[in-house]
C-alpha cells in the first residue's frame, strides 16, 4: 500500500508538471501571434514597442517643392524657423551624424520603442557613410541637411556661398538614398540668418530650429538630459539631440529613458517628410504629352 501511494504521488506530480509547461508554451504562443503591435518599415518589433496612446485621425501630407516648403515659417522662431511641429506630436531631431558608432544604436533603441524620428546630417559625413543613410531611411525616418561641414558662421556668408553649401550636402544625402526627400535644413549651433532660411526655401526646405534643447553634447549626466527632455515635451515640441559629434554615450543613455516616458504621454513622429511636386495633368516634366 506504501509503494501504491508513492507512485500515484509522483504520477500526480510528474502529471501537473507536464500540463502547466504545455498550458505556458500555449500562452506565450498566443502573446507572440499577436497581430496588433505596431510595426517598423522592416517590419522589426523590439520588446518595448507598442501602441501606448490611441493613434491620432490620419491626414493630407504636405507638398514640397522649390518655394514650398512642407512646414511654414513660425513666428517666434529665428527668423521665422520652426520651434514646433504644428501638430499634436513631438518630434525628435538627431543632429551631427550619420556617425559609424553612435547612429546604428540610436537606431537600434528607435526600432526597439516602435518610434520614428528625424535626422539631421552633415554631408560630409553622409557621403563617408552612405550605407547609414539608407538604414535610416528603410526604417521610416526623416532626412534633414544640416550643411556640409557643419560651418557654425554660414548664416555669415553670401547667398551663394550658402546655396552651393546646402546644395553640396543634399547632394550627398539623396546620393546615397535616391528615394528620399530632403525636405527641412537646421543651420549648426542654431546661427540663424535671414540669407540662410531664404536659401532653405528656395531649395525647398524648411528652416528647423527647436524648442526642446537639453544641451546633450555638454558634459553633463545622463540623467540630467532625460529629466530637461520629459519635463520641457509639451504637444508639438521638436527635441534636440545628437547621435554624432563626439561621444554620445550619455545621450544614449537619456534616450532610453525619454523614449520609456514619452511613449507614455505623447504621440511622437517624424517630420512629414512631404512628396513630389504633381505633375501638370496630361505632360510629364518637360510639357510633353505624359502618362
Amino acid at each position: 500500500m506504501i509503494i501504491t501511494a508513492l507512485v500515484l504521488t509522483v504520477v500526480i506530480l510528474v502529471g501537473g508538471f507536464l500540463l502547466g509547461h504545455l498550458a505556458g508554451s500555449r500562452s506565450r504562443t498566443g502573446l507572440g501571434d499577436r497581430s496588433d503591435l505596431p510595426k517598423t518599415s522592416r517590419d522589426r518589433v523590439g520588446p518595448h514597442a507598442r501602441l501606448a496612446l490611441p493613434p491620432l485621425p490620419p491626414r493630407p501630407q504636405p507638398i514640397t517643392g522649390p518655394d514650398r516648403p512642407p512646414l511654414p515659417a513660425e513666428k517666434g522662431g529665428p527668423f521665422g524657423s520652426r520651434l514646433t511641429t504644428g501638430t499634436p506630436e513631438i518630434a525628435l531631431t538627431f543632429d551631427d551624424g550619420p556617425d559609424e558608432v553612435w547612429t546604428p544604436q540610436v537606431l537600434a533603441l528607435l526600432r526597439d520603442y516602435g518610434v520614428r524620428a528625424t535626422f539631421c546630417m552633415i554631408g560630409a559625413k553622409a557621403a563617408k557613410n552612405p550605407q547609414l543613410v539608407r538604414d535610416v531611411v528603410a526604417d521610416g525616418h526623416t532626412l534633414c541637411n544640416h550643411s556640409w561641414s557643419h560651418d557654425v558662421w554660414l548664416g555669415l556668408r553670401d547667398e551663394q556661398t550658402v546655396l552651393a553649401d546646402m546644395r553640396r550636402a543634399n547632394e550627398a544625402l539623396t546620393s546615397a538614398a535616391p528615394s528620399a526627400r530632403v525636405s527641412y535644413y537646421r543651420q549648426p549651433g542654431g546661427n540663424w540668418s535671414p540669407v540662410v532660411v531664404a536659401a532653405a526655401r528656395r531649395l525647398g526646405m524648411t528652416a528647423l530650429h527647436w524648442r526642446v534643447d537639453p544641451n546633450d553634447w555638454q558634459l553633463g549626466p545622463s540623467h540630467r538630459i532625460a529629466a530637461d527632455v520629459t519635463s520641457q515635451a509639451a504637444p508639438g515640441a521638436i527635441v534636440l539631440l545628437h547621435d554624432g559629434g563626439g561621444d554620445r554615450a550619455r545621450t544614449l543613455s537619456a534616450l532610453r529613458t525619454i523614449l520609456a516616458n514619452l511613449i507614455t504621454r505623447f504621440h511622437l513622429a517624424p517630420l512629414p517628410p512631404g512628396m513630389e511636386e504633381p505633375r501638370p495633368s496630361g505632360t510629364d516634366w518637360f510639357g510633353r504629352p505624359g502618362q
